[in-house]
């Protein structure tokens, strides 16, 4: 089994792949207070849920943007299975990509692994969107070249600022679905702004993007917010929950001794 780990800023995504196939995925709430045998005892528990021998784990990747983190959840993993030494995404790497931004060294372990998984599973050239803390935006072309992209405020960032920098409104949850457009009511008017906002958000900047690039392309989203927004997109978004550790797999087995 070769594990796969993506750090974000509010969840660790935990994949197991057995025979190349995704067995299982856990979100975890990220927290950089954590030992690594805190973390280790976790990934114990996940794997004894899913009825995972320790000695079948050969080899891990992580991914993260939580620079804190990365060493602990590596130590985690060595703890667990000893042997086993993480990959750790970064710079170096053969991802099979051409990184065409000012600075590649910019680009994050996350929206790396979101690229690879979309250039290996999609028809190219494809958007990426990844709904996560932040909202990310990147295009891959059809010569498997990153051109770049666009980031803004996450949903959750937005929901939260607009509670906490108002009087009377208040936090809600995304849980529910979005009744009307024309909200009648407080909380129905939040989730319709929110959600259907960024979905239209969505859609919009991908009609810049084809404009941008000349042609309509594949559209793909993941991260923890996506199946909130993309069920409401008029534009047609491919929902792929599993791209991020796809992509991390991938990346293992280019760069795997």
């Amino acid at each position: 089994m070769i594990l796969a780990v993506d750090i974000g800023n509010t969840n660790i995504v935990v994949g197991g792949y057995q025979e190349e196939k995704l067995r299982f995925s856990v979100r975890l709430s990220t927290d950089p207070s954590r030992t690594s045998y805190e973390y280790a005892a976790t990934l114990g528990d996940i794997l004894a849920l899913y009825r995972v021998d320790l000695p079948t784990v050969e080899g891990a990747i992580v991914s993260s943007v939580v620079p804190p983190l990365s060493t602990a959840l590596c130590q985690a993993v060595t703890l667990l299975c000893p042997g086993v030494e993480p990959m750790l995404v970064g710079a170096g790497m053969k991802t099979g990509l051409n990184i065409r931004i000012d600075n590649p060294k910019e680009l994050g372990a996350d929206l790396l692994a979101a690229a690879v998984g979309a250039m290996v599973k999609y028809p190219l050239p494809a958007i990426v969107a990844d709904l996560g803390t932040a909202t990310k935006l990147m295009v891959v072309d059809e010569n498997r070249c990153f051109l770049g992209g666009a980031i803004l405020a996450g949903v959750g960032i937005s929901l939260r600022a607009l509670a906490s920098d108002t009087a009377q409104l208040p936090h809600i949850s995304l849980d529910s679905p979005v009744k009307q457009v024309i909200g009648t009511n407080t909380i129905d008017c939040m989730k319709s702004g929110t959600i259907l906002g960024a979905a239209s958000m969505l859609d919009g900047m991908i009609q810049r993007y084809w404009e941008s690039l000349g042609k309509e392309t594949t559209v793909v989203a993941c991260g923890g917010i996506a199946p909130a927004i993309v069920p409401h997109c008029h534009t047609k978004v491919i929902l792929d929950d599993s791209l991020v550790l796809d992509g991390l797999l991938d990346l293992y087995r280019k760069n795997a001794r």
